[in-house]
């Protein structure tokens, strides 16, 4: 038990929210007052809970809150490796060959940016691809695709370190019971 001026402190209740970011807003907050995660997170719990990771604003698609600081740091560090899922929509079809390169690894400005798997989206054209990614940022998927001469029309990220946006209606929240995953 702790206690501070004869008053017993408890910790909070450990809170795991996931949102189904809408492309246009920020995750962090924004002195100019752009718009930000925050707003769409509203009173959403009365635990103050912080985004894990960041997701551009050109970016939409899952993203966990939480209170919990370990997950957080679990989560993030990239000794864990945990896979991201993202859709990825270009401004023209995607060839083969390019596929290939991008699995070997492209090098960007020194580092050679890892992704484990990427696969044409099923039932959709050759512009619609899905890729999966262990290290890194979504920033350095439109650098590869840059690279090789292609430019992202979206970016959506649909699963991340076992939870998935499903059924999660863009810019709405829901609670999740997290499951050890370690």
């Amino acid at each position: 038990v702790v206690k501070f001026n004869n008053e017993t402190i408890s910790s909070e209740k450990l809170q795991y929210l996931l949102l189904n970011k809408p492309k246009g807003y920020l995750v962090s907050d924004d002195p100019s007052k752009k718009k930000t995660v925050t707003e769409l997170m509203g009173s959403a719990c009365k635990e103050r809970v912080y985004p894990v990771g960041r997701l551009d604003r050109q970016t939409s698609g899952l993203l966990l809150f939480t209170n919990d600081g370990i997950l957080s740091k679990k989560l993030t560090d990239p000794k864990h490796r945990f896979k991201k899922i993202y859709h990825v929509s270009l401004d023209k079809n995607l060839k083969a060959i390019d596929m290939k390169k991008i699995v070997e690894g492209v090098n960007i400005d020194g580092n050679v940016i890892e992704i484990q798997q990427i696969s044409y989206v099923q039932n959709a054209s050759k512009k619609e691809v899905g890729l999966e990614m262990h290290i890194g940022k979504n920033k350095n998927i439109s650098d590869v695709f840059e690279k090789l001469g292609y430019s992202l029309t979206k970016l959506d990220r649909v699963y991340f370190g076992g939870l998935t946006k499903k059924d999660i209606p863009r810019g709405k929240i829901k609670f999740s019971i997290w499951k050890e995953l370690f």
